[in-house]
Parts: structure tokens; C-alpha cells; sequence
């Protein structure tokens, strides 16, 4: 899913045409973490008291986010939109620029209700089935995201400060065009990883390349 075309779009017409601006691509990989070299101590995963304990499937994540952080000019606010469907949030992960309004229809038949305790944004919406609330966000940083009554019903959205912004798979190749000339900071985030960040200088016109690896090194001896 990529959110940045028609944003960036926008962003070229409030510069102006001919604007000084370049593009940004890059390639996202993640790093498992290797498992200890000593194969007794790795074999306590094995034992009755710990054969509950998951790990996680790095070759199975999903839902990250890759996104351009510095001065850039402001652009409309935009709107979005967060479906209760088959009692999921879909997306699970909705990044958004700071200021948008997003829409919370419920597809479902039964009742949901919406509501964070996340500094950035505290709210509640109430049980509803029919008609869509909507709620605006205006300031950056991550919202954690339940229903009151379904346990498992969980979502993330990253108001960020910036419209260049796109969600991104591992191995897949990212790219932000229409970028003004200027250093930014480039992030790749995901709910359960450290957050990668690293420096680029866009040119007035042309192409910087800047890859991104998140993960872990090798795991501790158990």
C-alpha cells in the first residue's frame, strides 16, 4: 500500500513548478537474529515449562513503515480510514500526516467500540454498529488502538510530521519522489523492532539511494 503519490503530488503543486527537487529510493531487509552457538543451552526451549513460549517469525513480519522526517512544507490535511471488519481492524497498522481526519466504519453486525489511552491521543467512541465515527489527529507519534469489548482487536496509527510516507515489506524497494532538495532523516519502523535511522541529502534534482536493515544480532546464551 502506498499513500505517497498523490500526497506527494501535492506537495510539488504547493512549491510550484520547477521547484528544486530529487528522489529517494532504497531497499528494506531485516535482520533475524541468529541462535546461540551452544546447542545444550539452546535446548531448554524445549522443555515442558517453556513449550509455550512463541518466538517470533521474523521472516513473517509485516506492516512496516518507511518515512522521510525535516523541514518540509505543509500540505492539505488529508482523510483516512480504519475498518472494523470480521472483528479486526484493517488495516492493523494505518500511518497518517499530523492533522488527518480518520473514519471508523464498523462492517461488522455486531458492536464494536474505539478507544486509546496513548499520551498522543486519549479517546474513547463509544459501542456503535451503524453510523462511522471520525476523529482528527493532530499531534505526532503512536496511538495504540482496542475495543472494549473484543480482546484481540488491536491497531496502530503513526501520525508523523511529514507527507512522505509509505508502508513497506521487507526485501521490497521504497521510493519518495518530488523530495526538495535538503538532508532528511530517513526512518523504517515496526511495532516489535528497533527503529533504523539514517541521514540523506537530497539533490536539487536526481536520485539518492539509501538502503535500510532493521533487527537483531545474535540472541544471548540461554
Amino acid at each position: 500500500m502506498r499513500r505517497s503519490c498523490s500526497i506527494l503530488w501535492l506537495v510539488l503543486l504547493v512549491l510550484g513548478p520547477g521547484a528544486n527537487a530529487g528522489e529517494v529510493t532504497g531497499r528494506l531487509s531485516i535482520k533475524a537474529p541468529r541462535p546461540p552457538s551452544g546447542k545444550a543451552e539452546a535446548g531448554k526451549y524445549q522443555s515442558k515449562r517453556y513449550k509455550f513460549a512463541r518466538s517470533i517469525e521474523y521472516n513473517r513480519l509485516t506492516d512496516f513503515v518507511v518515512y522521510l522526517e525535516g523541514d518540509i512544507p505543509e500540505v492539505p490535511r488529508k482523510h483516512a480510514t480504519l475498518v472494523q471488519r470480521d472483528v479486526a481492524f484493517h488495516p492493523h497498522v494505518l500511518p497518517i500526516q499530523k492533522g488527518t481526519e480518520v473514519r471508523w466504519p464498523n462492517e461488522d453486525d455486531i458492536f464494536h467500540n474505539v478507544f486509546s489511552m496513548s499520551p498522543s491521543k486519549s479517546f474513547n467512541l463509544g459501542y456503535y454498529k451503524t453510523e462511522p465515527k471520525t476523529l482528527r489527529f493532530d499531534e505526532a507519534g503512536r496511538v495504540d488502538v482496542f475495543c472494549a469489548i473484543h480482546k484481540d482487536m488491536h491497531a496502530i496509527i503513526l501520525i508523523l510530521d511529514t507527507p512522505f510516507f509509505q508502508m513497506a515489506q521487507p526485501n521490497d524497494a521504497f521510493s519518495f519522489t518530488d523530495v526538495p532538495a535538503g538532508t532528511y532523516k530517513l526512518h523504517a519502523w515496526h511495532e516489535r523492532l528497533p527503529e533504523s535511522i539514517v541521514e540523506v541529502t537530497v539533490p536539487a534534482e536526481g536520485t539518492v539511494t539509501q538502503h535500510l536493515s532493521m533487527g537483531f544480532d545474535t540472541l544471548p546464551e540461554f
